[in-house]
């Protein structure tokens, strides 16, 4: 130990696993009830995978911006599993969970500054907009999924009866899923619009934001009172080969403190898109129940709906609905104020040079 300490190999100072030890104890008890706990696992899973095997022996202050460059290059040569380099995004969120460790370090004074993470050759990132469907689009999915409900088999009904009513739910509202997931019947109020005359929904949710406030299309009304009046999936009336010797029971239905979607369909929802070949939109980009989202927010903008009660509705900014959606909707763009052409000028007579009188 005298030995390392005289040459200078003995760290007097926090190393990155001991800050990270400590990032991970505070960010847990502070943040609880504010962050999803797969959000603070991300963040874990983040350190243990990639951050502290590079950097966990490292004395904090030797953390400098070239030695994040480092580690820069050093995950871009890391091929992923599906043989390609971590994408823009996940480098991203790497650096994120590195920033959030170092301003534990400086909080406690154990680092004097927060160094330069910002990459040095940054270069302007390709806004890909969000997949949605267009109202054709949009047509074409809830009628596979209401012949899908129709035609379904017997042991499948229930489920295929909840995912076109989801659709017709989420797409007339611009939820979340997770939201969606979390909504019990008591967060939703069916009423008369006052502006609108109108019926409805009030819903009171519950997710990425904390609690919000929704107010949906009176499209959303129909298929949230078929929710309403749907058996649950565990009656007797959706069960396939009851036992001749047990008595039916009476089907139970949803009350306040059910959940409105109380099973996942996602594999039976792709199954829908694939059908329908709406999987993929025009640029590849997979179509997923957040596309719904998506749809409703792009058919507010294209109605021309306010942007600033498009953002608030759906508990987001104007600068990420302006960046991922708005510029990609032509019908924002006005011909009345583009088509413009100046009014041509009429060209004034030339003079006529006078005609010399004879003396």
């Amino acid at each position: 130990m005298r030995g390392k300490a005289r040459a200078g190999l003995l760290k007097t100072e926090k190393t990155f696993d001991q800050v990270a030890d400590q990032f991970e104890k505070e960010y847990e008890i502070i943040t609880e009830g504010q962050r999803s706990a797969r959000w603070t696992q991300g963040h874990k899973d983040r350190l243990r995978l990639h951050l502290r095997p590079f950097f966990g022996k490292l004395g904090i202050s030797e953390i400098t911006p070239g030695k994040v460059q480092e580690y820069r290059v050093h995950r871009a040569s890391q091929l992923t599993r599906h043989g390609k380099p971590p994408s823009r995004s996940t480098l991203h969120d790497e650096i994120v969970t590195l920033r959030l460790v170092l301003k534990t370090a400086v909080r406690h004074n154990w680092m004097a500054f927060l160094p330069d993470l910002s990459p040095p050759y940054k270069t302007q990132g390709k806004i890909v907009h969000r997949p949605w469907f267009s109202p054709d689009e949009y047509k074409q999915l809830y009628t596979a999924t209401r012949e899908y409900a129709k035609t379904a088999r017997h042991q499948d009904k229930w489920r295929a009866e909840q995912v076109h009513d989801f659709v017709l739910f989420m797409a007339n509202t611009g939820l979340r899923p997770d939201e969606a997931r979390n909504l019990q019947h008591r967060d939703v109020t069916i009423v008369i619009d006052r502006d609108t005359n109108q019926r409805i929904l009030n819903i009171d949710v519950r997710g990425k934001r904390g609690v919000g406030f929704c107010k949906s299309m009176p499209g959303a009304v129909q298929p949230y009172q078929r929710l309403l009046k749907r058996a649950k999936a565990d009656s007797d009336i959706w069960l396939k080969d009851a036992p001749n010797d047990r008595p039916v029971t009476e089907p139970s239905y949803p009350g306040p403190t059910d959940p409105l979607f109380p099973s996942n369909h996602i594999k039976m929802f792709n199954g829908v898109l694939r059908r329908t070949k709406l999987k993929l939109d025009r640029e590849g980009n997979k179509r997923t129940a957040y596309s719904l989202r998506h749809t409703y927010i792009c058919m507010r903008l294209m109605e021309g709906a306010d942007i600033y009660a498009v953002a608030k509705n759906c508990r987001t900014s104007v600068e990420m609905i302006q960046k991922f959606y708005a510029a990609h909707i032509k019908d924002l763009l006005d011909t009345s104020d583009l088509n413009v052409t100046r009014p041509k000028r009429t060209k004034k007579p030339s003079a006529q040079p006078s005609e010399k009188r004879p003396h």
